[in-house]
């Protein structure tokens, strides 16, 4: 008697096979995916709910054609994933609309200062280096500008490689990415501090700040600092940039004098930039970024992120 096709066992492991070569090739690609939507997005939590929807997408594809053959997993896992982060754009757009205060992207928090910085030829890696001020810039984007633009700019893709992604023509390619360079260019000045310029000024504004040396601060920042700081509602916290060096001043020193001497201060990279982590015992206070001017010798930028929301995913004893 012959068997039927569903008892086969060589006929049952087909799927399987297939599902296990989609999580290989899903999570061969998962860093890469993670830094494209994070830099879209600027929200791990959003971030880490669109690369779900994007393997339900991958896998559910892969499963009811188990013998399709993708010739670029990766191209196709970057399309998908894209057009998970532009969709999710809209449901962050609708919640800032509500939210109370400044709103910072959520920091990506990694290896302390004193470890070496990730190797900078790898893309997925190179992504960490998109400061937090960048981030502020691209979200005056629009959703396909800040697209084109962290995939060009950031990942290096070609303009013809974009639109197989978008599904747009290269010549609008071409036409978003000019803009949003135009853009970008015109408020993000071109230049990197070195990393022991970048740490030394962190240091020197945590002492200061901390220390309530209003003389020391007034060195150290800028005649035209901003001060950008998000609680979320959650935390007492500026709900508005603070803009100036006097009234800089005032915030920080009055921010430093609720509670700063309790708080236990570790020093991380943050979004790629030497940056000072807070805790509270063994919970995540504030992250902060500073934003130098192009001399590397003044902050020219303050980002304080309170909102416990956006620090979950922080913690003390963490390496990397």
């Amino acid at each position: 008697m012959s068997r039927s096709p569903a008892a086969d066992p060589a006929t049952q492991s087909r799927p399987d096979e297939a599902l296990n070569t989609a999580t290989r090739l899903f999570m061969d690609h998962r860093e890469l995916l993670f830094a494209i939507v994070y830099n879209m997005l600027g929200s791990v939590a959003d971030t880490e709910d669109v690369l779900q929807e994007t393997w339900l997408s991958w896998s559910g594809s892969r499963s009811r054609s188990p013998h399709k053959e993708i010739g670029n997993p990766r191209a196709y896992l970057v399309r998908i994933a894209v057009n998970h982060a532009l969709k999710r754009r809209a449901v962050i757009s609708r919640r800032r609309e509500t939210y109370v205060g400044p709103w910072l992207p959520e920091p990506l928090v990694t290896q302390p200062t004193d470890e070496p910085p990730p190797d900078a030829a790898d893309p997925a890696l190179r992504a960490e280096s998109v400061s937090m001020a960048m981030l502020v810039v691209l979200e005056s984007l629009s959703p396909l500008e800040r697209a084109v633009f962290v995939l060009g700019e950031v990942f290096g893709y070609a303009h013809t490689e974009i639109a197989g992604v978008l599904d747009r023509r290269p010549a609008a390619v071409r036409q978003l990415a000019h803009r949003a360079r135009q853009h970008v260019h015109a408020r993000r000045p071109l230049y990197e501090a070195h990393p022991r310029v970048r740490r030394e000024a962190t240091e020197r504004f945590v002492q200061a700040a901390l220390g309530g040396d209003i003389g020391a601060l007034m060195e150290i920042l800028a005649p035209d600092v901003t001060v950008w700081s998000d609680g979320g509602g959650k935390r007492r916290a500026a709900l508005r940039p603070v803009r100036g060096r006097d009234k800089a001043v005032r915030l920080l020193t009055a921010q430093a004098g609720r509670g700063g001497a309790r708080l236990d201060i570790t020093y991380r990279r943050v979004n790629g930039d030497d940056s000072v982590v807070f805790f509270d015992g063994t919970s995540p206070f504030a992250v902060i970024v500073m934003d130098l001017t192009p001399e590397g010798d003044r902050v020219s930028g303050v980002y304080i992120v309170f909102n416990p929301d956006k620090l979950t995913h922080v913690r003390k004893d963490d390496d990397v």
